[in-house]
């Protein structure tokens, strides 16, 4: 049997040490000017006891509190536990009754402000760590007006954390570039891993980064095509079906050249623009489109940091949707946020 231990920050009763520089002038010689009991909200403690100090500079008086405690009511470990029991999958009351076994009295806007914290927390930590591949990924969510609304998600897949979320659909090149563009350059990022969407391509041929098209994704549109194919196809040219299959299952390098000696072998037949496209011609499109797309499909195999499908991305807005199902659809764009922030990361923080 599997066990899993979360780390709550630690709290003391009392501080062991003397500050290292006043709040106010950075001042670094301190007179004690007494000591105060102050209530907390804790799963242990009831009170601390910090020390309040005299800076010699500015004559200013101010508290030095023990370790996990500050000039809130709660906390740290408090604050951190609320997190965690909302991630885990209780609503806002929910987690107040379960505050209530540890004998803690908190009302469901405190948990709120809770979350808001934790979130506004982790999008500061992350918002300068280089991220070099990322993850992109459409995702429509229940909202505040019981529709689907249309987001662009974006991850680390180095870390699996998220990164950045925006009211965004994928399917709008300019809107996406416009989301794309200030991560590339703050983070650093070079390779982006997503569907295989042309708008997602052409932003990407336009930041100058590498793209890794999800293999999933590919094998799955693919093989449904082949299937159709299979069934209107003259016998003849099936080989050339199975011949792509295989080469989607190999990946070699050489694969872009040998689907347009394929595509070449195909005999052109023209169609007015009105009349649909035969069994032969869409045969011919599909070559086509994997032999000009080919090098996109198989960055993971020079690159070993990139991974082969996007994954990662998936598993995040999954967690997303799943809340929102837990909490009868998002309520604001500050929920949602929260939301993407807190249950995409898990516990990893």
């Amino acid at each position: 049997m599997s066990i899993v231990i979360l780390q709550l920050p630690d709290v003391k009763r009392k501080t062991g040490n003397r500050p290292h520089q006043c709040p106010y002038c950075q001042g670094q010689t301190f007179q004690r000017w007494g000591k105060v009991r102050k209530p907390v909200r804790d799963s242990r403690y009831r009170s601390v006891e910090p020390y309040r100090y005299r800076c010699c500079h500015c004559r200013r008086t101010f508290r030095h509190y023990p370790q996990g405690v500050d000039g809130s009511d709660q906390t740290h470990r408090l604050r951190k536990l609320v997190s965690l029991l909302w991630v885990l999958g209780l609503s806002l009351r929910g987690v107040c009754t379960a505050l209530g076994a540890f004998g803690v009295s908190l009302c469901h806007m405190s948990v709120w402000r809770d979350l808001q914290e934790q979130s506004g927390l982790l999008e500061k930590q992350r918002h300068w760590q280089p991220v070099r591949v990322l993850g992109l990924d459409g995702a429509y969510v229940q909202g505040w007006d019981k529709r689907k609304h249309a987001l662009l998600v974006a991850v680390d897949l180095g870390r699996g954390q998220p990164v950045a979320i925006g009211y965004i659909d994928e399917y709008n090149p300019q809107a996406v570039r416009r989301f794309l563009q200030p991560l590339v350059q703050r983070l650093g990022v070079s390779v982006i891993v997503t569907d295989d969407l042309a708008s997602l391509r052409s932003v990407a041929e336009k930041l100058g980064v590498e793209h890794q098209v999800c293999q999933f994704h590919v094998r799955r549109w693919v093989g449904r095509t082949l299937r159709e194919l299979k069934e209107t196809v003259p016998k003849d040219w099936q080989w050339i079906l199975e011949e792509i299959k295989s080469l989607l299952e190999e990946l070699p390098p050489e694969g872009s050249r040998r689907l347009y000696e394929l595509w070449k072998q195909i005999p052109e037949r023209r169609v007015g623009q009105s009349q649909p496209l035969s069994p032969l011609s869409q045969l011919r499109t599909l070559l086509l489109r994997l032999s000009e797309h080919w090098p996109n499909y198989r960055v993971f195999d020079w690159d070993k940091d990139v991974p082969w499908t996007n994954n990662r991305t998936e598993q995040v807005i999954g967690r997303m949707k799943m809340r929102s199902r837990t909490v009868r659809g998002y309520k604001s764009w500050s929920g949602m946020s929260t939301a993407f922030m807190l249950t995409g990361s898990g516990v990893a923080w």
